[in-house]
C-alpha cells in the first residue's frame, strides 16, 4: 500500500487530508516528496511560530534530549520553571499550570473558576458563559464550552453548566448574569476557528467589567491567538484586559506540545495538591522548546509582525474577489467571492498553502516570514482570484 492507502486503513479518518506529504521545509518554505516547493501560511495551524526546522529551536531541543526527555511531576524540572518563570513575568501573571495542548489548558481554567466560585461565591456557582461562534476544545468539556451547535449534536450528552451568549451583546451578556449562577466566562478575542472575528474592543471590556461587578472570573483563550500572534504577545494585551486565567498552546513550544494556564493573584492559589495534574504537561524538552520560543517574541519581532500584517491587510484589501479581510496580526480571515476550498485548492498547485476558517481563507504565518515570501503569495492568491 501507498502511503495515502496505508493512512486511509490503519488511521482513523478525523481528518480531511491535503493531498500532500510534507517531508521537509526550512523557514516559511516546506517541500513534499516530489520536491515541489510551497509557501507555509499555515504553519501547522499557528503552531510553527519560527517556521519549520529553526535552527535555534533545533539546539534548545537536542539540548535537552540529550540530557533527560522526561522525568514526572514528582520531581523538579529547570526547564518547567524557568518557562514559568518567563511567562508570569511577560504577564504579570502569578502561577502557571502545564499540560498538552490548548483543550486540557482551557479544561484546567474552567476547573479554576469553578472551584474558585464555590470558595467564594457559593456551590450553587458554577455556569461557565462562552460566546456563540466560539470553539475552546475537542473534549467533551471544551465541547460544551464551544459555542457552535454543529459540535454538539454527535455527542450528547456533554458536560453540563454552560451557555452561550451573543457576541457583542451586552443586554443579553447582563441578562445571563441575572439568571444565572455563574462562575466565569471564557472568551476568544479573536474566534479563530468560528471565522477569524474579533470582538469589538467595547464589548470586551464590557465582559470584564461585568464579570468582575459579579465576582465571577474573566478566563482568556489564547490557544490561537497568543505567543504573538496577533502582534502583542497575547491578545487580551492588545484590548486592555486585565484577565483572571490565561489558556494558551499552539505556538508556544513551536511545535511540540504545551498548553498552559495562567493564573493572576486572584486564582494563583485555587488549585492544590492533588487537584489536577498531567503526565506530560511541563515535559521538559516541550518547555525547552517553548523557551526558545517565548524569549525571542520581543517588542522588535512584535512590531515586525505589526508591520507585515499592515502591509497583508492593505494588499489583500485591494484584490478583486476579496470581498472581506479580517483578523489581527498574522491571524487574517478572507472572505473571497469564490468558494474558500477552490481558492485554497488553487493557492496550493501554484506553490502556496493557506487554510480555512468557515467559509474564509485563512493565514497563519510563521511570525518571521520574509516579506519577499508574503509579497510572492499574495501574488499568486491575486492571479487565483481572477
Amino acid at each position: 500500500m501507498n502511503l495515502t492507502e496505508r493512512d486511509q486503513t490503519y488511521v482513523a479518518q478525523t481528518y480531511k487530508r491535503f493531498p500532500v506529504e510534507i517531508v521537509s521545509g526550512k523557514g516559511s518554505l516546506v517541500y513534499d516528496t516530489e520536491g515541489k516547493e510551497y509557501i507555509d501560511l499555515g504553519t501547522g495551524i499557528a503552531v510553527n511560530a519560527f517556521g519549520v526546522a529553526d535552527e535555534v529551536w533545533q539546539e534548545a531541543v537536542i539540548a535537552q534530549i540529550s540530557k533527560v526527555q522526561h522525568t514526572c511531576n514528582l520531581f523538579y524540572s529547570e526547564p518547567c520553571a524557568n518557562l514559568a518563570e518567563m511567562l508570569c513575568a511577560r504577564t504579570g501573571m502569578k502561577k502557571v499550570f502545564f499540560s498538552n495542548s490548548g483543550a486540557e489548558a482551557n479544561e484546567c481554567a474552567i476547573k479554576v473558576a469553578r472551584k474558585y466560585a464555590a470558595e467564594h461565591l457559593g456551590t450553587e456557582y458554577s455556569t461557565i458563559v462562552t460566546l456563540k461562534n466560539s470553539f475552546h476544545g475537542r473534549t467533551l468539556t471544551t465541547l460544551a464550552a464551544t459555542g457552535q451547535d454543529a459540535f454538539h449534536k454527535l455527542f450528547q450528552p456533554l458536560t453540563p453548566g454552560f451557555v452561550h451568549i451573543t457576541p457583542g451583546d451586552v443586554a443579553e451578556l447582563e441578562q445571563v448574569f441575572a439568571e444565572h449562577k455563574v462562575a466565569g466566562i471564557l472568551i476568544e478575542c479573536i474566534q479563530g476557528e468560528g471565522g477569524v472575528m474579533p470582538l469589538d474592543p467595547a464589548y470586551a471590556k464590557a465582559v470584564e467589567h461585568i464579570a468582575h461587578e459579579h465576582g465571577a472570573l474573566l478566563m482568556i483563550d489564547e490557544v490561537q491567538t497568543g505567543n504573538g500572534r496577533t502582534g502583542t504577545l497575547y491578545a487580551y494585551m492588545g484590548y486592555g484586559l486585565n484577565p483572571d486565567v490565561v489558556s494558551t498552546a499552539k505556538g508556544l513550544a513551536g511545535g511540540l506540545p504545551l498548553g498552559a494556564t495562567l493564573m493572576n493573584e486572584k486564582t494563583q492559589d485555587v488549585l492544590g495538591y492533588g487537584d489536577h495534574g498531567s503526565t506530560f504537561g511541563g515535559n521538559p524538552v516541550s518547555c525547552a522548546a517553548a523557551l526558545s520560543v517565548l524569549g525571542r517574541i520581543d517588542d522588535a519581532l512584535l512590531a515586525e509582525v505589526r508591520e507585515k500584517s499592515a502591509w497583508l491587510f492593505n494588499a489583500l484589501r485591494a484584490i478583486p474577489g476579496i470581498t472581506e479581510v479580517s483578523g489581527k496580526g498574522l491571524m487574517i480571515g478572507i472572505h473571497t467571492e469564490k468558494p474558500a476550498g477552490e481558492v485554497i485548492a488553487a493557492c496550493r498547485a501554484r506553490g502556496v498553502l493557506c487554510l480555512t476558517a468557515k467559509d474564509k481563507v485563512r493565514l497563519l504565518p510563521a511570525l518571521n516570514i520574509p516579506m519577499e515570501l508574503l509579497e510572492k503569495a499574495v501574488s499568486v492568491l491575486r492571479d487565483v482570484l481572477k
